[in-house]
């Protein structure tokens, strides 16, 4: 294990979007295995904190991997594309129009069936973004407009955990 290999070397998987979540899972017991700093407690201290570096370095990588909105943006940075959420907040307008739209019919949710019937609509769009990273990162290699893709699915995240949150307010 080298600490300057990317999280998909670690990991020895291929630098792709789609990832099989088992083999993470998997690789991820693997490495914790190898890492663990009980196993070099006969070694001395140092040998033990190396370790701990070594575990929580595989921690990051797993979460990012395992998370496809962590994942793409990732492979984004990795391929000269940086995400920017936080600077780059520019969006097209009709994505903004469905935002404000969605928005409006949450505030608007009076009981099970509206807030499943939108629950339902940002899944479908959910769905679709995942699939356009995969597409747009795999098989096009376009990583600046999956950078875009990124931070609409990052909102789509956020809305959908205000779904969540709502329908926990009214016991939904």
């Amino acid at each position: 294990m080298n600490l300057n290999d990317t999280d998909f070397q670690l990991f020895a998987v291929p630098a792709t979007f789609a990832q099989e979540r088992a083999v993470l899972d998997a690789r991820w017991k693997e490495l914790q295995r190898e890492a663990h700093p009980d196993r070099f407690a006969a070694r001395g201290a140092a040998a033990q904190r190396i370790a701990m570096q070594w575990s929580v370095r595989i921690n990051e990588a797993y979460q990012r991997l395992k998370d496809p909105v962590r994942r793409a943006s990732y492979l984004c940075e990795l391929h000269g594309a940086p995400v920017n959420a936080e600077n780059n907040t520019a969006m097209p307008g009709a994505f903004l129009m469905q935002q404000m739209e969605w928005r409006e019919a949450l505030d608007e949710v009076a009981d099970a069936k509206a807030m499943d019937a939108l629950r339902n609509e940002v899944d479908t769009a959910r769905a679709m973004a995942l699939s356009s990273l995969d597409w747009l990162i795999d098989e096009k290699g376009d990583h600046p407009a999956a950078v875009q893709q990124v931070r609409a699915l990052m909102f789509i995240e956020r809305f959908a955990q205000d779904i969540e949150n709502k329908s926990d307010q009214l016991g939904q």
